[in-house]
């Protein structure tokens, strides 16, 4: 069974080569889809070890994803892990997400941080970002799942095939749920560790995400 990890990278020449470091005992083929850094971080993921694919133009987290997807599956994976470049997730917890895809339990997994293992939340994402987020998810997009913005997933290939990523921004995660939740996909919620390196999320950000997600609910 071949696993391949996907990571969106912008500008993380700082943390890029120990996450494609970290990340190679638990994969067979890492992807970096480099969306047009202007530092060193295509050259540091080659050096590290993986594919690297650059966008000519800064398109969105959203498109790079989706660009990693359709080149892992032209190379023959079965499973697809989206893992962020900014050295958040512990690597060793990819067998936790694959997991349940292997033992065919489910399609789809999405990590999430409120099941119980640490995340170091700054207090303004924890009480009034994703807050918000999860009112719009479950009640707005019918999604039932603890985290509503996740970058932390696994997909098998019929998934990864049929779930294509039209938002290029960060509204991307509530997406991908939304499709998730309305195909005919098993979907489990394994619990994850996130470490916070800087706190960057204003409620603007958190707005954007949800004007995002309202147009994308309207244009269906």
């Amino acid at each position: 069974m071949k696993i391949s990890c996907v990571i969106a990278a912008y500008n993380e020449e700082k943390n890029i080569s120990k996450v494609v470091k970290d990340v190679k005992p638990y994969v067979n083929q890492i992807i970096v889809v480099d969306d047009c850094s202007n530092d060193n971080t295509s050259r540091l993921a080659k050096e590290a070890g993986a594919i690297v694919i650059s966008h000519p133009i800064n398109r969105g987290q959203g498109a790079a994803l989706q660009t990693g997807n359709e080149y892992a599956l032209k190379c023959g994976a079965d499973i697809i892990v989206h893992f962020d470049g900014d050295d958040q997730f512990i690597a060793k917890e990819i067998l936790d997400m694959i997991e349940p895809i292997i033992l065919n339990k489910a399609d789809i997994v999405f990590g999430s941080r409120f099941l119980g293992k640490e995340a170091n939340f700054p207090f303004f994402k924890k009480r009034v970002i994703y807050p918000l987020a999860q009112l719009f998810s479950r009640f707005v997009l019918r999604i039932k799942l603890s985290d509503p913005q996740n970058g932390f997933r696994a997909l098998n290939r019929k998934a990864a095939k049929n779930i294509v990523i039209e938002n290029r921004q960060m509204a991307h995660n509530s997406e991908i749920q939304a499709k998730a939740f309305s195909g005919d996909y098993r979907i489990s919620e394994v619990p994850i560790t996130v470490i916070y390196h800087h706190f960057g999320q204003k409620l603007s950000g958190g707005l954007k995400i949800i004007k995002d997600l309202f147009i994308y609910k309207l244009s269906k």
